[in-house]
């Protein structure tokens, strides 16, 4: 294929996202796109950050975080899953490990991956040799210097969805206008090869963006575009990843390598820098960075919580996301509810832990837009993104649009606290460093002051280093859960398998009013949840308007106590631990679930027909 078509074909693809991406009032002003070449779009500061806008536009949109690699491939995992009905060959067998090559919802969000990879490229490509890069004013260098370290942070981060998706990918970090000609066929490269080049890029990008306080010095305005501390985060989750352990397309089963503490170095060193530099903390209200921040689509983040967002605009399939609506409660019957926690899940949480009644919605709303309807264990939803939190303007209960302009958060300030902890963990034990860093998110969790070691909810001193990590197991679990992130960290730890073994096991336990067990692979659950004494009904006040979102409001009765006999005046029952837990929750997760397979989705058969070099994941 002509390298001249390729790269016209490349740059005006990046124009027609540009458009969408900055809006169309000023569609009928573009040049034909036939016309488009490098010196079009990398022309100034302003061409240039709109080609930037169109490499932040393949975050999102349906097959990307707007609801496919945010909500149908991270579950199952001991947290939350996937959505009832039958095997489709769709959406319900990835999340049970059934997916095949020739899954429909596969193919899509790996083409924009690479699409995203394509279009920053480009940008990575042209704009060092801009005439305005190395001789315009101050400023415009400074501005272009930040887009080249935000296009190689992002051609990073594409990478590095697709790499935990899929393992072992081609190596492609050129246009393709470029690399058609040498390598139009490219097979597979070892992920470790991969990511050592995007650690590297990570590296370089740090220097080039500026820190949050930085951004107005430069001539830039505050918004949701990437900041140093954002991309130093990134490069320890990469850092992590790359230490762990993964599969690879020649299989041989879960490896990881013996240097991998040289990365845990590298995340730890990554995650103090953002600590030390006051850019970032957290918001002391759990409930208020997801209610009155994220559902309430607010752009400022004085605390600078919400490092790495995935924006989305325009209501459509394109660049938009069904946050609060495939997920989180119905209101008015509107809504797939289609992302549950596992009844399991629900017990882990300590009853004062202020986290539960945010990750856990525990009922659907009224016609009304705000009585709420007490839900059943297995018919609880995610409730970090709910549509009846949204703000800014409010969606009517009678609306039945499905793309509400919810931003997915990609990283957020206390997983770096969490991520340091860990890997000074691994590399030194338990120091009084990674002791404060776990401590702070869990007195956040609770509600406590952020500095103030505190007995009642502090991680107790004098932990091994094993029961250090189970502690950080936990805590990840109950920080970040229905965020995307726990299945990707059990399988980096190696502990996926063992993770679905043990929740469904407790599970059957549950079903049949039998006390659950610990599990080995982290640290434990209340020691009051573990007892065949739970209620198998709990009774909701059937007849409040009011804002009851958390379940002590909700519900009359206790989730830790037996439930009682009558049903008094004014609620309503709803069954609670019963045999619905085997029928309903555990004869649908993780059906399919292999070791040494379901650590990885498996190429796209559309894929490997366009590429005859492109290798097939292991035992699919």
């Amino acid at each position: 294929m002509n390298a001249n078509f390729l790269k016209k074909t490349g740059l005006a693809s990046m124009l027609l996202v540009m458009v969408a991406a900055t809006g169309c009032k000023k569609y009928l002003d573009q040049k034909p796109i036939t016309d488009v070449d490098a010196a079009v779009v990398f022309k100034d500061v302003e061409s240039t950050y709109k080609a930037l806008s169109g490499v932040y536009s393949r975050l999102v949109g349906d097959p990307g975080y707007g609801i496919r690699l945010s909500l149908y491939y991270p579950v199952d995992n001991d947290e939350m899953q996937g959505p009832t009905g039958s095997s489709d060959n769709d959406r319900r067998d990835i999340a049970r490990y059934s997916a095949t090559p020739g899954n429909a919802q596969i193919t899509n969000p790996f083409n924009q991956l690479f699409q995203g990879i394509e279009f920053a490229n480009i940008c990575i490509d042209n704009i060092p040799k801009m005439d305005m890069y190395n001789s315009g004013t101050d400023q415009q260098k400074k501005q272009l210097q930040r887009m080249y370290g935000e296009a190689l942070a992002l051609r990073a981060q594409f990478y590095f969805e697709a790499i935990r998706n899929w393992g072992d990918l081609p190596a492609h970090f050129v246009p393709a206008a470029k690399q058609v000609n040498d390598n139009p066929f490219p097979s597979r490269t070892h992920s470790d090869t991969l990511y050592n080049k995007i650690l590297a890029d990570l590296q370089l990008a740090a220097t080039l963006v500026p820190w949050k306080n930085e951004v107005t010095t430069i001539g830039d305005q505050v918004d949701e575009r990437l900041t140093k501390g954002a991309i130093k985060a990134l490069r320890a989750r990469i850092a992590l990843f790359r230490g762990g352990f993964a599969l690879h397309a020649t299989g041989g089963g879960m490896q990881r390598n013996p240097d991998y503490l040289s990365f845990y170095q590298i995340a730890k060193a990554e995650c103090a820098d953002i600590i030390n530099s006051g850019q970032h903390a957290l918001n002391p209200s759990y409930r208020a960075l997801w209610k009155d921040q994220v559902c309430a689509r607010a752009v400022a983040d004085p605390q600078g919580e919400l490092m790495f967002q995935a924006s989305a605009i325009g209501l459509n399939a394109a660049e938009d996301t069904k946050l609060g609506y495939y997920n989180g409660p119905t209101v008015n019957n509107l809504g797939n509810k289609s992302i549950n926690p596992l009844p399991s899940y629900i017990y882990l949480f300590d009853s004062t832990d202020l986290r539960r009644d945010v990750t856990l919605a525990i009922y659907n709303v009224a016609a009304n837009g705000s009585t709420k309807i007490g839900q059943a264990i297995t018919a609880v939803c995610d409730g970090k993104y709910r549509r009846d939190w949204i703000s800014n303007p409010t969606v009517s209960p009678t609306n039945a649009i499905q793309y509400f302009s919810l931003k997915w958060q990609i990283i957020r300030y206390s997983d770096v606290l969490l991520m340091l902890a860990e890997a000074d963990n691994e590399i030194n034990g338990p120091t009084a460093e990674a002791y404060n860093a776990i401590n702070m998110v869990r007195r956040r969790g609770y509600g406590k002051p952020l500095t103030t070691p505190d007995a009642s909810v502090d991680i107790p001193a004098g932990l091994s280093k094993v029961d250090f990590f189970k502690a950080i197991v936990r805590e990840r679990a109950l920080e970040l859960g229905g965020e995307g992130i726990r299945k990707y960290d059990l399988i980096r730890w190696n502990l996926l398998g063992t993770a679905i073994a043990e929740t469904r096991a407790n599970m059957v336990r549950m079903s049949t009013l039998t006390a659950m067990v610990q599990p080995t692979y982290m640290a434990g659950y209340p020691s009051y949840c573990l007892t065949n004494t739970l209620p198998v009904r709990m009774l909701y006040f059937s007849s409040t308007a009011s804002d009851n979102n958390n379940i002590g409001g909700l519900f009359a009765n206790s989730l830790y106590r037996t439930a009682p006999t009558a049903t008094p005046a004014g609620t309503t029952s709803v069954t609670w631990l019963s045999a619905a837990i085997n029928t309903t929750a555990v004869s649908r997760f993780a059906t399919g679930f292999v070791t040494g397979k379901g650590e990885l989705l498996p190429i796209p058969q559309p894929a490997r027909d366009a590429n005859f070099n492109l290798s097939q994941n292991p035992n699919y």
